[in-house]
């Protein structure tokens, strides 16, 4: 990543020369809601003006594909799983990591205590609802540590293809579903479930969470110092966006709300949302920590016999655009 480092450090020398504000797209890669809160409020507050920035943000979707945007031009910047973007890089898609936002995984299971599940061991012989698209890996990896086959049969967990919904569960199809702990296990309480009637088994606790919510760009822009210039600028703002969020949980979610074009989300789920997205955020100044890479790659190399990689990744991340940004706060 020699030619990183050499552009952030000529981007550091070019000091704040723009004079007419840069254009930055950026494309999320879920619909508009508080998980994306830090970039709305960033720009919501003035603070992407502030760092000469035109940011134009673009919501996501089910039949939106983010690496996909990012290849044929259409944002500058995504964010995206970390699984996904090193499965895209994997297959030819050059993507950088150049910041991470999210510290911690919001990723878990949530079972019916009757069920009788008390421990992942408890899982041989039970349905359980696992996101695909690049989202399984965590939880094929944290079975075949625990040493339990995905094929179904007593002594194996049977997968069912879950949609982004929670309906497997309320509807008794799965004993166990995938839920963000911002979203979806809201939605089961929204359903009239108590928690005392939940069990719940979060990826972090289990040594098998993967990074989220990273802030990739493609690697042959990143040899442009003008474009690593505006990358530590828009880096510097979203994260001065995402502590407000932080500190200001309620009024993030009413500025989300705003910018909600489509009006499906709500005040109280987007509340809600937020002050678990906070939760994610807290204790990250952007700077993406190599032991939750390294721990995140072996997740993924460890997928038993269909890994989302198939070797260590080289290249897949930098410090500069963190580094140099948080050196001229």
């Amino acid at each position: 990543m020699k030619n990183i480092m050499m552009g952030a450090a000529a981007a550091l020398s070019l000091g704040g020369a723009a004079q007419a504000a840069d254009d930055v797209t950026l494309q999320l890669q879920w619909v508009t809601q508080a998980q994306f809160a830090g970039y709305y409020v960033a720009l919501d507050k003035g603070f992407y003006e502030a760092e000469d920035l035109n940011v134009t943000i673009k919501p996501g979707g089910p039949d939106i594909a983010p690496p996909q945007v990012l290849a044929g031009g259409g944002a500058d910047v995504m964010l995206n799983w970390m699984p996904s973007a090193l499965a895209a890089r994997e297959k030819g898609l050059p993507v950088v990591n150049i910041a991470q936002p999210f510290k911690t995984s919001g990723l878990m299971l949530t079972c019916w205590k009757d069920s009788g599940i008390t421990s992942p061991a408890d899982f041989k012989g039970k349905t359980i609802g696992v996101w695909f698209f690049g989202n399984e890996y965590p939880f094929l990896s944290w079975m075949s540590q625990e040493g339990i086959s995905t094929e179904g049969g007593e002594d194996g967990v049977t997968v069912l293809k879950q949609g982004f919904n929670v309906d497997p569960l309320l509807q008794k199809q799965a004993d166990c579903i995938s839920t963000m702990t911002y979203n979806e296990y809201g939605q089961v309480l929204d359903a009239g479930v108590s928690p005392d009637d939940l069990v719940t088994f979060k990826y972090e606790e289990q040594g098998v969470a993967t990074l989220e919510d990273g802030i990739y760009a493609l690697e042959e822009n990143l040899s442009d110092p003008a474009f690593v210039d505006k990358m530590v600028r828009f880096v510097r703002a979203s994260m001065l966006g995402w502590k407000y969020a932080e500190e200001n949980p309620d009024e993030a979610a009413m500025i989300v709300l705003d910018n909600d074009e489509t009006g499906a989300q709500t005040e109280a789920h987007q509340k809600r949302m937020m002050a678990e997205i906070a939760k994610l955020t807290a204790g990250s100044d952007g700077s993406l920590d190599e032991a939750d890479y390294k721990r995140t790659v072996a997740t993924l190399l460890g997928g038993g016999s269909d890994p989302v990689i198939t070797k260590e990744p080289e290249g897949a991340w930098t410090s500069a655009i963190t580094d140099a940004a948080l050196a001229s706060e």
